[in-house]
């Protein structure tokens, strides 16, 4: 039998290069142009987006990204690189390349990264536990984009999502407990996941299910009672109807309620990024604050935490072909 070398493709968002108007609106042009995203008519778009939105956007969300930099750059890609690495350091005959579907390193350099280590099967896992076609979709397209034209393909295995998968439930538990130890179990923990416009899913996007389905596995494996866990959804743009209910009139209502302790998870980002640690663990938790509530954690993502690295280990070693 013709042995296989097998390597690791990671993929995720992505981020810009700097937090600066010019970077970020680089980034947030290649991201907001994609028709997996936003769907709507380029004709209408197009304009909308170059004339009014990017000039408008990229320096206010330049100065967010400034406040969460990390020495070492972007959240989301440090975060990315170490798991990555560490991925790489438990599969050591085993090529790993991280991919971005926006910005930088693109996943064509990632493929090109694996091709020039002369592998013949690629595992494929974008790190989006709940498969959405604004996520997981978009990878799956710019991955048919770049083999389109080459005319040796490697052997594919592409992990579309792992919403309800063990190890993804037990890493998440595992945060949970922290930080129930370490600030007190809350009135209420609020999983608050990406959304979506509620179009998409009219259409057939099972990323609600999907989240549901996470939440149901977690308040099941966390064995408390399922009254004090909600689910909501966060970082709506535009004015479509997006999914409900929105996190942050959930977490203004809920101080307004007299719930005095909030703890807040989004259970959708494998990496901690602009939308958790400033969305998040800021304006919301300021939100809340000001509504009447007391006391408000942020629960950090898995980020490269060893129940992580061991949830990517047993995702990819079923595909693996040595």
């Amino acid at each position: 039998m013709r042995q296989t070398k097998t390597g690791i493709l990671l993929a995720n968002l992505g981020t810009p290069d700097a937090p600066t108007p010019a970077a970020v609106k680089r980034y947030l042009r290649q991201f907001l142009s994609d028709k997996r995203v936003v769907d709507v008519s380029s004709l209408l778009w197009w304009p909308l987006l170059r004339g009014v939105i990017l000039p408008l956007r990229a320096p206010r969300v330049a100065k967010l990204y400034q406040a969460i930099w990390m020495e070492e750059g972007s959240p989301l890609m440090v975060y990315s690189r170490r798991q990555q690495q560490a991925l790489a350091a438990r599969l050591p005959e085993v090529p790993v390349a991280l991919g971005m579907s926006y910005g930088s390193p693109s996943l064509e350099s990632a493929v090109d990264q694996l091709l020039a280590c002369n592998v013949d099967h690629i595992v494929v896992l974008p790190l989006y536990p709940q498969y959405s076609c604004s996520t997981a979709a978009a990878v799956w397209d710019e991955l048919a984009r770049i083999f389109a034209a080459r005319r040796r393909l490697p052997g594919l295995t592409f992990i579309r999502d792992y919403a309800d998968d063990d190890g993804y439930i037990a890493a998440l538990v595992d945060r949970v407990r922290e930080s129930f130890a370490r600030h007190g179990e809350p009135d209420l923990l609020l999983l608050s996941y990406h959304g979506i416009p509620q179009r998409y899913a009219d259409e057939g996007d099972d990323y609600p299910q999907r989240c549901r389905d996470t939440t149901r596995e977690l308040v099941s494996a966390l064995g408390i009672a399922p009254e004090k866990v909600m689910m909501s959804f966060q970082s709506r743009f535009g004015r479509e109807p997006w999914l409900t209910p929105y996190t942050d009139e959930t977490l203004k209502m809920l101080g307004e309620k007299g719930v005095g302790h909030i703890q807040v998870m989004c259970p959708g980002f494998a990496a901690d990024c602009l939308e958790t640690l400033e969305e998040i663990a800021v304006q919301n938790r300021d939100l809340f604050l000001a509504a009447g509530g007391k006391k408000y954690e942020y629960i950090p993502a898995l980020n490269a935490g060893p129940a992580h690295i061991e949830m990517m280990l047993k995702l990819v070693g079923p595909h693996l072909r040595r």
